[in-house]
């Protein structure tokens, strides 16, 4: 039954194909030789087949895969860590998701959705932080949430110049939807469109989605096909972990990957890989596939190095320490000062959140600490803007060529945080990180036009890219 090629879901992401893997892959986690192998393979960069990787996920010596993955994500990222906020629009839902506090069934949860005028104060306080790429977020809901409130939202973002502040790139997590209607984003000028699995596990899949669009299975799993078909150039794919097995789910993802990248020659552009936790109405302890630190920060390490040039993204649910071990392992975007409430940014709410935020740091906090412990923050959006999106995108990464792009735009859009809205002491450590980076850029040609362009947002210009 599994075609990676075909587009009916249960046949790109074959159960059985998953099974065989895993059986397979415990068959041979003590095979040193095979391991080695596949480690050399790894270590080349080019990334793994879904077996293999599930064979290094559970047979694989941890030191060995941590030391590829960081390896990876410098070859291909550098040091930079791309930051972002979640937006809230609405959370209405008709679904009946479990795991979720904004399901149907919760009476005890307020509802609220807001207005374009709500909007508009959310996201100055968002661009008072410092943010300029945001991930909005709605429940589904065809009267609360349908596509034209979403397409209005979206212009009323990228509409809002605030002082030195603008939203630059908006990505969009939404239910699964119509080709149409992903033309209709697409046109809208939407950055990456991020749907979650929740779970590949079709039998657990349904047991945790009883009612409502969402318990669709098929329709849910092609919805990347249909979103891609409409012109949507990024996609992102994502699992919470703890609903299911999570070797199964790990396996899944990678197929997911796979079946994007044969049939439409790109994968995805992100993988996200949220742990489920406490909310409002949520029993937790129903669920008994959690995972702890070292498992998650392992699945990160194989996600890295099977899917080398996707962006990994971790958000606030996970602690500060924990982040930590996900940036060494292979992450490459996280989220800062973050709100998961309604308005929760212009006036927090935490009635109306969708989960406990675990990294309470401000975003100036946050970009401090990744300066500290050597990252490079960066808040750019270049890509996007230029039209590097898609296959493109990717063709530079493969090769490469992305990061005499990505490294001067990190240090320039920085340079902006650090005179809009830094701190004195982020200002400070961010000034010489700046300095000691500026210098490292290969191109001589390219190193002067970042020495020119940081004068002159220090003389108040600002949006410069490569």
């Amino acid at each position: 039954m599994y075609d990676v090629k075909s587009s009916n879901a249960r046949e790109f992401i074959s159960h059985e194909e998953i099974m065989a893997t895993l059986a397979w892959a415990q068959e041979n986690k003590n095979n040193d030789e095979l391991i080695s192998h596949i480690m050399q393979k790894a270590a080349e960069k080019k990334g793994l087949h879904h077996r293999e990787a599930v064979l290094l996920l559970l047979g694989g010596e941890s030191g060995k895969i941590f030391e590829i993955a960081r390896e990876i994500k410098r070859s291909f990222y550098g040091d930079r860590v791309v930051l972002f906020a979640p937006l809230y629009l609405s959370n209405h839902c008709v679904n009946g998701c479990v795991y979720c506090p904004f399901n149907a069934g919760n009476t005890e949860m307020p509802r609220k959705k807001l207005s374009q005028d709500e909007i508009r104060r959310e996201v100055i306080a968002l661009q008072d932080m410092g943010h300029k790429r945001l991930a909005v977020e709605t429940g589904e809901h065809p009267r609360h949430s349908p596509i034209d409130y979403v397409l209005e939202s979206i212009k009323t973002i990228y509409d809002i110049q605030h002082r030195n502040g603008a939203i630059r790139r908006v990505n969009v997590n939404i239910a699964a939807t119509t080709v149409e209607n992903y033309r209709k984003l697409k046109a809208a000028g939407i950055g990456t469109y991020l749907l979650f699995q929740e779970t590949y596990h079709e039998g657990t899949y349904n047991q945790i989605h009883p009612s409502g669009p969402k318990s669709d299975y098929v329709y849910h799993t092609e919805a990347m096909d249909r979103a891609m078909q409409g012109g949507v150039d990024d996609v992102g794919l994502g699992v919470l972990f703890g609903l299911a097995d999570y070797a199964y789910e790990f396996c899944a993802l990678l197929m997911h990957a796979e079946h994007l990248e044969a049939v439409y020659g790109v994968g995805p552009h992100t993988l996200s890989v949220p742990r489920i936790r406490r909310a409002q109405g949520v029993d937790t302890g129903s669920f008994s596939h959690g995972i702890d630190d070292e498992t998650f920060t392992r699945i990160i390490a194989c996600l890295r190095i099977s899917a080398p040039y996707t962006g990994i993204i971790v958000s606030t649910r996970e602690s500060g320490e924990c982040r930590k071990r996900a940036l060494d392992a292979g992450v490459s975007q996280i989220s800062g000062g973050s709100r998961t409430s309604v308005g929760g940014y212009d006036m927090p709410d935490e009635e109306t959140r969708q989960f406990e935020v675990n990294d309470n740091r401000s975003l100036d906090e946050i970009v401090h600490w990744l300066i500290g412990i050597g990252y490079i923050p960066s808040f750019c959006t270049a890509c996007y803007r230029e039209g590097r999106v898609g296959d493109r995108f990717m063709k530079l990464c493969k090769t490469g060529q992305i990061q005499n792009c990505c490294h001067p735009n990190a240090l320039l859009t920085l340079q902006e945080y650090l005179l809009d809205y830094a701190k004195e002491n982020t200002k400070k450590a961010g000034e010489e990180l700046i300095g000691r980076e500026v210098i490292k850029i290969p191109n001589m040609k390219t190193r002067e036009i970042v020495f020119k362009n940081l004068e002159r947002i220090k003389k108040g210009s600002r949006d410069f890219r490569i």
